[in-house]
């Protein structure tokens, strides 16, 4: 009886000794292949990171997304490997991954549409935080930029979310990327003033304040009107973006003033 136990032992021994050794080898590969994956995907992470913070003008946000597909997709590619070790078939996975992913897609269109457009308004910065903007009649100054939505605040302290797809699909006018911005006034002018006097006044106000700056030049120039070809005085002054409305506010008056006092003095003249 023993004899017969013993060789009943050594016969499974054998049959299962070479499948418990490669089921265990397989086994260590796959650790060592997880090991190595997750080690390769927190490197290339790293070094990825690094590379793009070498890069000028490319934001913090997109450092980390990238880095974090990289990661991913490592990550991914590693489990595939393992799936593999273990003798089963990744290409039917692949495929139902894939079609998951598609579904995801389409299901997600908008959202993927505005990240993407997220990712390229990053890359390319057409305006900075703190930058005063319009996008598709909306004007506000932009108090953060993520990579699915615009944040504007406007004038009256509305907060306003737009959608990055939106943003990145419409003409953008950005008043803050230039630091000296233009300003254009229209006066109606009497045919009785003195044409040379105001010229000449209006000229002597663009010099004497400190905040219009010499070039491009200040110009006062005279125009017909497009509806009633009504005399106008056109005054084209050129200050930095932050004096845009007090320069404004300032050049309304003392023109109006200059205006007004050269009339009166014409109206004297004639009595």
């Amino acid at each position: 009886m023993p004899d017969h136990i013993a060789t009943s032992v050594t016969r499974d021994i054998n049959t299962y000794l070479p499948l418990i050794v490669a089921n265990g080898l397989n086994v260590l590969g796959a650790i060592a292949i997880l090991i190595i994956g997750l080690w390769l995907s927190g490197k290339a992470h790293g070094l990825v990171a690094k590379a793009l913070t070498r890069t000028p003008h490319l934001d913090q946000m997109l450092v980390g997304f990238f880095g974090a597909i990289v990661r991913y997709l490592i990550l991914t590619i590693t489990f595939l490997a393992v799936l593999s070790q273990f003798g089963i078939q990744t290409t039917s996975l692949i495929a139902v991954l894939g079609a998951a992913g598609l579904a995801v897609g389409l299901a997600l269109q908008g959202t993927l549409s505005n990240l993407a457009a997220g990712v390229m308004l990053l890359i390319f910065r057409p305006f900075r935080i703190g930058h005063s903007v319009q996008v598709g009649g909306i004007q506000g100054t932009v108090k953060e930029l993520s990579l699915f939505w615009t944040e504007l605040v406007t004038p009256d302290n509305v907060q306003i979310i737009v959608p990055n797809g939106s943003v990145w699909g419409q003409p953008l006018r950005n008043f803050s990327f230039y630091p000296v911005r233009g300003i254009e006034l229209h006066f109606p002018l009497s045919e009785a003033i003195d044409l040379d006097r105001a010229l000449t006044l209006i000229k002597c106000l663009c010099d004497s304040d400190a905040r219009i700056v010499e070039s491009p030049a200040p110009s006062a120039t005279l125009e017909l009107g497009a509806a009633d070809s009504a005399l106008q005085l056109v005054v084209k002054v050129w200050t930095s973006s932050g004096n845009i409305a007090g320069v404004r506010t300032d050049m309304i008056r003392s023109v109006r003033e200059t205006i007004g006092s050269l009339a009166a003095d014409e109206h004297s003249r004639a009595n």
